[in-house]
C-alpha cells in the first residue's frame, strides 16, 4: 500500500469545504439563497455538469464531482442531522400542545396527497406496489427547504409558520413507517402483507419504547456529567456520540439510522440541554445539509431534461399545483387567511428530500422500474430547486390577497408555544431564583439560563424554567426570543462572564432593557460600559439595609428613613450612569 495514498473522500471533503467557504458565502452576498446555491453549484460541479468532461479535460477532475457516489455518504449524514434537529423541536410537550395541527391538519395532508398521487401513478400504468410508494413518498415535502424560508423570514412564530412546521413534522414521523412499508412490499409474502405489517410495527415500536425508556435513564445524568465539567469539547462529542450511536442502534435492529436521529433528538428535547445542544450542533447541521443539496444538484441532468422538454416541465407543475391546491384548501379549513393558506400552499408543494432515500431504496428491491424511478427524482429535485424563488412570489401574492380581503386567522394563539413577552433571568442562584419566585407570583411569562447543570437538575425538579446553557452566546440566546423578551435580568457572580453576557445580549437585541447585578461599584461600572440599562451593586443594598436598621435604632420615624434610603439609592445609581 502506497504509504503516501490519500484517505477516502479526502479530494471531496476539499473540494466541498472550498465550495462552502469560499463560493456559497459569495452567492449569499448576491442574496441568493443558499439552498438554491447548493443545488446550482451541485448541478455545475456534478457528473452531468462540468464532470462530464474530465476526459477531454483531466485537470477538471480537481474542481468537479465524477460521481454522485462520492458525496451519498456526506449527504446521508445530513439528513441524519436534520432528523437530530426536528427531534429536539418536537418535545412531547410541544407534539401535545400542537396536536390538532400536527395530527389534524398534517395527517390530512399526507393522507388526501398520497392518495391522489398514487392514484394517478396507477391510471398511468404503474404496479400496485409501485404506486403506493411513489403516492407516499411524493406527498412529503421539503423540511430542510421549507424550514430555511421560514427562518430567514422569522415566520416560525407566526399562525403561518406554526402550521407549516406541524405539516412537516408529521410528515417526517411518516417517514419512518413507509420505510418499513418498503421492506415489507420488496418481500414475497404470498399475500400475507397485513401479518408482515403487523410484526414489522410491533418490532418497531418495542424498539422505540425501549430505546426510549433507556435513554431517558442514562442520557440526562450522562449530560449532568460532563456538563458540571464544563468542557466543551466532551460535550460537543456526547452530541455527536448520542446522534450517531442511537442511529446506529435502530440501524441494527432493521430501522432507519433517520429513525435514531430523531429519537436521540426527542431524548435530549426533554432535557434542559436542548437549547445547548442545537447551537453546538448547528454548524454540522448546515455544512451537511449543504451536502445533501449539492447532491441532489448533482442528479440534475440537464440533458435529461432537454430529452423531455413537455413531459418533464409538465410532471413538475403538476405535481407541485396539486400539492399547493391540497395545502392551501387544508390551511383554509384550518383557519388561515386566505392570503396565508395561498403562501403555505406554495412553499409546501415541491417534493422532499426522504424521495431520494426511499426511491432509491425502492430501486434497489426492484419495486419502482428505474425509468420511473429516476424520472421521478429529476421531477423532484427541479421542485426543489424552483421553490426559493417561488416561495418569494408565493409571499407576496399572500400580502396581496390578504390586502385585499383582510386578516383573521383563528388558529388558537395556545398553539404558538414560542416565548413572547417575558423575562429572561441569566443566573439561577439565590437571586435569580426569588426573582423568579416574584414573577410567578405576578404571573409574569420568565425563562432562565444557568451554567451549573446541578443547579440546574434541582430547580427543574421543582418546576422552574431553567435551561443549561450560556447566556454570553448570542445563537443560544436566539433560542430563547430575546427579540419577544421586555426585559434581561443578570444575577451571575463572575465579572467576565456578566460582562460577555451583557455583550452577548447587545448583538443579539440593542434595545432591550438589562438589569444587572454587581458585586460592587468597580464591577457596576464595568456593567455599565458595556451595555447594561440598570446595575444595583450588593454593596449598594447591602449598605442601605444596614443604614435602614441604624435608623430604626436611633428612633428615626419610618417614612422618613424610607425617603432618606430612597434618595440614597437614587443618587447612587445616577453616580453609576454618569461616571
Amino acid at each position: 500500500m502506497d504509504a503516501h495514498a490519500a484517505p477516502a473522500f479526502l479530494r471531496e471533503i476539499i473540494l466541498f469545504l472550498a465550495l462552502a467557504g469560499v463560493l456559497i458565502p459569495l452567492l449569499q452576498r448576491s442574496r441568493i439563497n443558499p439552498v438554491l446555491g447548493f443545488l446550482a453549484v451541485g448541478m455545475v460541479v456534478g457528473p452531468f455538469g462540468l464532470g462530464r468532461f474530465t476526459e477531454a479535460t483531466p485537470w477538471l477532475g480537481y474542481l468537479t464531482f465524477g460521481r454522485t457516489e462520492d458525496v451519498e455518504v456526506f449527504a446521508e449524514f445530513g439528513v441524519i442531522f436534520l432528523m437530530f434537529m426536528i427531534g429536539l423541536e418536537m418535545s412531547v410537550d410541544r407534539l401535545w400542545a400542537m396536536r390538532r395541527l400536527v395530527f389534524g391538519l398534517g395527517s390530512l395532508q399526507v393522507g388526501i396527497t398520497a392518495l391522489i398521487i398514487g392514484a394517478t401513478a396507477y391510471a398511468f400504468g404503474n404496479g400496485l406496489e409501485a404506486s403506493v410508494v411513489l403516492g407516499g413518498v411524493l406527498g412529503f415535502s421539503s423540511t430542510a427547504v421549507v424550514m430555511q424560508l421560514l427562518s430567514q423570514r422569522r415566520e416560525l412564530g407566526t399562525p403561518l409558520g406554526q402550521a407549516t412546521f406541524s405539516v412537516l413534522l408529521l410528515q417526517d414521523l411518516a417517514v419512518v413507517p413507509l420505510l418499513v412499508l418498503v421492506t415489507i412490499l420488496a418481500q414475497d409474502a404470498g399475500g400475507n402483507f397485513a401479518g408482515l405489517i403487523g410484526i414489522a410495527a410491533a418490532k418497531g415500536a418495542a424498539t422505540i419504547a425501549l430505546i426510549y425508556l433507556v435513554g431517558r435513564r442514562v442520557v440526562r445524568p450522562v449530560f449532568h456529567q460532563i456538563a458540571a465539567n464544563r468542557q466543551a469539547e466532551s460535550f460537543m462529542a456526547l452530541t455527536l456520540l448520542t446522534t450517531l450511536g442511537v442511529a446506529l442502534l435502530t440501524r441494527a435492529a432493521g430501522l432507519s439510522m433517520e429513525l435514531g436521529a430523531l429519537l436521540a433528538g426527542l431524548l435530549i428535547a426533554e432535557t434542559e440541554f436542548r437549547h445547548e445542544v442545537e447551537v453546538t450542533i448547528e454548524p454540522f447541521k448546515g455544512l451537511l445539509m449543504g451536502v445533501f443539496f449539492m447532491s441532489v444538484g448533482m442528479g440534475i441532468d440537464v440533458t435529461a431534461i432537454l430529452a423531455e422538454p413537455l413531459l418533464l416541465p409538465l410532471s413538475v407543475v403538476g405535481l407541485m399545483a396539486l400539492k399547493a391546491l391540497i395545502v392551501f384548501a387544508l390551511f383554509r379549513i384550518f383557519g388561515l387567511t386566505w392570503g396565508r393558506a395561498a403562501e403555505g400552499g406554495i412553499m409546501l408543494c415541491q417534493g422532499g428530500e426522504f424521495a431520494f432515500i426511499v426511491i432509491g431504496m425502492a430501486l434497489g428491491l426492484g419495486i419502482v422500474a428505474h425509468p420511473i424511478g429516476h424520472f421521478m427524482l429529476l421531477v423532484v429535485s427541479l421542485s426543489m430547486l424552483v421553490t426559493p424563488p417561488l416561495s418569494l412570489l408565493g409571499h407576496k401574492l399572500g400580502d396581496a390577497i390578504d390586502a385585499r380581503l383582510g386578516r383573521s386567522s383563528t388558529i388558537a394563539e395556545e398553539n404558538l408555544v414560542e416565548l413572547s413577552g417575558h423575562v429572561v433571568i441569566a443566573g439561577y442562584g439565590r437571586v435569580g431564583q426569588m426573582i423568579g419566585e416574584l414573577l410567578d407570583e405576578q404571573g409574569i411569562p420568565h425563562v432562565a439560563i444557568e451554567t451549573d447543570a446541578r443547579l440546574v437538575a434541582r430547580q427543574r425538579a421543582k418546576g422552574a424554567p431553567v435551561y443549561f446553557g450560556d447566556a454570553s452566546r448570542p445563537e443560544l440566546l436566539r433560542k430563547f426570543h430575546l427579540e419577544r423578551a421586555v426585559a434581561v435580568v443578570l444575577t451571575m457572580d463572575h465579572t467576565a462572564a456578566a460582562v460577555h453576557a451583557v455583550k452577548g445580549i447587545r448583538t443579539t437585541s440593542p434595545n432591550i432593557r438589562i438589569a444587572a447585578r454587581a458585586r460592587d461599584e468597580a464591577h457596576a461600572a464595568t456593567l455599565r460600559d458595556a451595555g447594561a440599562s440598570v446595575v444595583i451593586p450588593e454593596t449598594l443594598e447591602s449598605g442601605l439595609q444596614l443604614a435602614g436598621s441604624v435608623f430604626e435604632t436611633l428612633g428615626v420615624p419610618g417614612d422618613v428613613a424610607t425617603r432618606l434610603l430612597d434618595q440614597e439609592r437614587k443618587r447612587r445609581i445616577e453616580s453609576f450612569l454618569s461616571a
